[in-house]
């Protein structure tokens, strides 16, 4: 969706994969090979103005040989920090930003002094690698919580408090090279399994204080690390207060609505900013529904066949758990809230 949004604007692109044929493939140069291979790298790096990047598990020090050839944006640092929770809990902190309560966890002794200042329930999580609700186990007994620690690696972990939310939100927003800083509108976010499965935009309720406060969040980070790209911040909605749950310096899976959704989707934003572009006008059009298609698809032909159903198919193969399309559709219009319960029931309904 990013060489999608980079082709009009004249954008050449080549992608780094470890799968041969990857998605991406298909509107650019791929090169096949391991993200840390030294070899592979130096043949990516040929030519290259900018590397962007679109989930954070990849190797900061492959990064760092790349920014040896070309600007790498967003900056490495707050890579870094999202690649760990616990860093990322402790760089809130320091902003004075609100999150769950938490602790290091590296041994057994760790374990007992966590659960004594955190209390039970809990979520027990590794700090490292862990997306789509893998890494991550609640807690709601000492005895869970051990054998939970064995599981998990018996080290290199993070007790937070279990957050009894009201909702889950996302902010998505944008700098540029120059500072200009531009959100898109609260999002609502629904999971099951740790997996993402409907994101609403703009969120329902919000009110122009918190979706203030949601922007002082993304801008306090976005500055402190000079930002440029899309930065997202998940957050969870307590009583009208906002609480940081994780960042991610890169386009969002909450933010897919915008393609059709937003005057510039949140994949063109992010390509002018790293290109060192003009950033385009965040404002939403109408209400917005996204779901998921996650471990298999509906037939095509049926999706389509609901008015004002936006297909997204991502060329990839099923399983389980696995993110394979998405499906958009306009709400603030006649039918179209039955219309996305219709389609959210259909992707339910194939989902592995």
């Amino acid at each position: 969706m990013l060489g999608i949004a980079a082709l009009p604007l004249g954008i050449e692109l080549r992608f780094l994969d470890p799968a041969p044929n990857g998605c991406a493939s298909a509107v650019g140069e791929q090169i096949v090979g391991a993200y840390d291979d030294p070899e592979v790298i130096g043949r990516f790096c040929e030519g290259l103005d900018v590397v962007t990047y679109e989930f954070e598990n990849v190797s900061a020090a492959a990064l760092e040989q790349i920014a040896r050839h070309a600007f790498v944006w967003p900056p490495i640092s707050i890579l870094e920090v999202s690649q760990d929770r616990l860093s990322e809990k402790e760089c809130m902190q320091s902003l004075g930003i609100g999150t769950a309560g938490f602790q290091r966890v590296d041994t057994e002794d760790d374990l007992d002094r966590a659960l004594g200042e955190i209390g039970l329930p809990a979520v027990l999580k590794t700090r490292r690698m862990g997306y789509d609700g893998k890494g991550q186990a609640v807690v709601r007994t000492v005895d869970e919580a051990t054998a939970a620690f064995a599981e998990l690696g018996r080290g290199g972990l993070i007790l937070e408090s279990l957050v009894p939310f009201d909702r889950e939100l996302s902010i998505i927003a944008v700098r540029s090279m120059t500072g200009e800083f531009r959100a898109y509108p609260l999002v609502q976010n629904t999971h099951r399994a740790g997996i993402l499965r409907t994101s609403i935009a703009p969120a329902p309720d919000i009110d122009s204080g918190l979706q203030a406060e949601a922007e002082s969040i993304s801008k306090r980070i976005a500055d402190k690390y000079g930002h440029v790209g899309v930065l997202t911040v998940e957050l969870f909605d307590v009583g009208g207060k906002l609480l940081v749950n994780e960042l991610a310096p890169r386009v969002h899976n909450s933010g897919h609505w915008s393609i059709e959704g937003a005057v510039t989707s949140q994949f063109e934003n992010h390509v002018r900013a790293v290109a060192g572009l003009p950033l385009g006008s965040t404002r939403v059009e109408g209400e917005w529904t996204m779901a998921n298609l996650i471990g298999g698809v509906p037939p095509a032909e049926t999706l389509l066949g609901i008015a004002g159903a936006q297909l997204h198919l991502y060329g990839k193969s099923e399983r389980p758990g696995r993110k394979l399309g998405h499906v958009t559709v306009r709400t603030d219009r006649p039918g179209g809230p039955a219309t996305a319960q219709e389609i959210c029931g259909l992707a339910d309904a194939h989902a592995l």
